[in-house]
């Protein structure tokens, strides 16, 4: 049995200038856009490297990812299901679940509310508190979790996951 690292990403912040745009096509923001070369950075320097990232089909998560994967050592295999399109904490849970077993560290690139319930649902003990308390209270637009899971994939269910780290891009950000 290995020990398994997830790491939750909610995209960055995105625009609302355009309000024709679908939902699903809306880009991002230009906060956004100096946000998630931030966690990009901030991932690499902490040798969060991931095997495998599953993300959001939407414009927004995308152009998230498009702009963390090149601050990372090797960059990922990548996913974009359909499903993962605001996807609740059960889709996401099932979602996980399905990753291939080799895979040891896991990224999934997300939308609220779905990412921030799955965090919470995720959670178990010995979960870092300070971690815990500044997700519970606020779960801002490009902010990152990361979770250390036991087991294999298909094992993860509520509570079993340890929340080690939250960071937000305000705290990573100096202006």
């Amino acid at each position: 049995m290995t020990d398994r690292t997830l790491l939750l990403l909610r995209h960055a912040k995105s625009s609302w200038d355009d309000p024709a745009l679908a939902d699903l096509d809306r880009p991002l923001a230009p906060r956004g856009e100096t946000a998630a070369p931030v966690m990009g950075a901030e991932m690499a320097r902490r040798g969060w490297q991931p095997e495998l990232a599953l993300v959001s089909p939407s414009r927004r998560t995308r152009e998230t990812w498009a702009l963390v994967a090149p601050h990372l050592a090797e960059p990922p295999a990548e996913v974009f299901p359909e499903r993962l399109y605001m996807a609740g904490a059960d889709d996401l849970m099932s979602l996980v679940r399905e990753a291939p077993a080799p895979v040891e560290t896991l990224l999934v690139v997300g939308h609220n509310p779905g990412i921030e319930d799955f965090a919470a649902l995720l959670a178990g003990d010995g979960s870092a508190a300070e971690a815990l308390d500044r997700m519970r209270t606020k779960f801002p637009t490009g902010a990152l979790t990361r979770f250390d899971c036991a087991g294999d994939w298909r094992d993860l269910s509520p509570g079993s996951a340890r929340l080690t780290h939250f960071l937000r891009p305000r705290d990573l950000i100096t202006s």
